[in-house]
């Protein structure tokens, strides 16, 4: 999607990206290796009675879902962060997880009218309709004249 295509109000959604153990064992291990997320015997026995995948790797999988539904071929270049991330219930191996992403704000930068700035709410949803994600983002769009 270009940015004029974005409108305060529009609700984009995408998915179902199906979570794989092998894919949740291999962040894990690279970039949250805490045992819930490594080690499926010890996590069976754990507050949550199997493996969870890492927030961060939900994060990912958000983002992935986005780049796909409105980002892939648009003129955003970056983000200068989120404004909050929660992670409400635990995503687990084999939870197809779907997006609904709230377009909050959609405007021109004041002092660099050639950005477009897009703040927008990310939701994932398992197949229960459980939330498991909530985070506000923001992106920029480079609107300069090519």
């Amino acid at each position: 999607m270009k940015f004029a295509d974005f409108a305060v109000g529009q609700v984009i959604e995408a998915g179902p990206y199906v979570v794989d153990e092998a894919e949740v064992l291999s962040f894990a291990k690279a970039y949250d290796p805490q045992w819930f997320h490594t080690d499926p015997e010890a996590a069976a026995k754990g507050r949550f009675g199997g493996l969870i995948a890492s927030g961060w790797h939900t994060c990912g999988i958000a983002m992935r879902l986005a780049a796909d539904a409105a980002l892939h071929g648009s003129e955003s270049f970056a983000s200068p962060g989120l404004a909050y991330v929660k992670w409400l219930h635990p995503v687990r191996p084999g939870d197809a997880l779907r997006l609904r992403a709230t377009v909050i704000e959609c405007r021109r930068s004041e002092k660099r009218p050639e950005l477009g700035v897009l703040r927008w709410r990310w939701q994932l949803y398992n197949a229960h309709n459980a939330e498991v994600l909530d985070l506000e983002a923001t992106s920029l769009f480079d609107l300069s004249p090519r």
